[in-house]
């Protein structure tokens, strides 16, 4: 099987169109999506409803649990906030239900998701290094988990110790935990601005890293014309 893994689309539908066209192109069997499928971007709407149609096991993230309720967003900077209340505008009452419901994380065929981190992956802590993801490591109970919430792509593994970095493509080794991050489809953060996501072929026991580029100014124009801050739009061209 050939599994599409999506993470952080963010409501940005152009780079969500681009990510699916190439997984068809590359024979993707199955998708799941590691949560915060809205948030930032204007398509909140439409994205979700795809998410929903494809009927992939999805985990919430921080800006779906957000904007799925009207508890204040705790630590969100004053952009994600406005961003989060403009969300809630856009959803139905049965769309924010949906996004209720989600579990924080959940078992895919061998694998695991979680949005966060599976040490306490309802209070949104990010795993930049290999010290925050040993915490992980110690409740992962299959060799491979893939997460989110960064941005940022990066691989962690833990045999004797605990290492990790960049990746384009690996191989799963017997007898190691690997903990993926597989970057952002609507918001990348890595100083490369090209959609990312991840395609794990369970045959083959590899991962690999897609990088596409999409229509950024398309994206932008979205969220200027919706009212959204600039700020948000801006830095879909640096990523950042």
């Amino acid at each position: 099987m050939r599994y599409a893994i999506i993470a952080d689309i963010h409501a940005n539908l152009d780079a969500f169109e681009v990510v699916l066209a190439d997984t068809k192109e590359q024979r993707c069997t199955h998708y799941v999506c590691l949560g915060d499928v809205v948030g930032y971007g204007a398509n909140p709407k439409q994205c979700l409803d795809i998410v929903r149609d494809m009927n992939m096991p999805c985990v919430k993230g921080n800006h779906d649990e957000y904007c799925s309720n009207d508890a204040f967003a705790e630590g969100f900077n004053p952009l994600a906030l406005e961003a989060v209340a403009w969300t809630r505008q856009q959803l139905s009452a049965e769309d924010r239900k949906w996004l209720h419901d989600l579990k924080y994380l959940r078992l895919v065929g061998s694998f695991t998701i979680v949005h966060a981190t599976l040490d306490a992956p309802q209070r949104w802590q990010y795993v930049f290094d290999k010290l925050e993801a040993a915490s992980s490591f110690t409740y992962q109970n299959t060799s491979v988990c893939f997460f989110g919430h960064t941005h940022v792509p990066v691989a962690f593994v833990r045999d004797s110790v605990v290492k990790g970095g960049t990746y384009s493509r690996f191989r799963i080794e017997p007898g190691k935990k690997y903990f993926v991050n597989v970057g952002s489809v609507g918001q990348p953060r890595d100083n490369n601005p090209r959609a990312a996501y991840v395609i794990y072929d369970t045959t083959e026991n590899t991962i690999e890293l897609r990088r596409l580029p999409y229509d950024i100014a398309k994206a932008q124009k979205k969220i200027l014309d919706a009212g959204l801050p600039p700020r948000l739009a801006e830095r879909l061209a640096i990523g950042r």
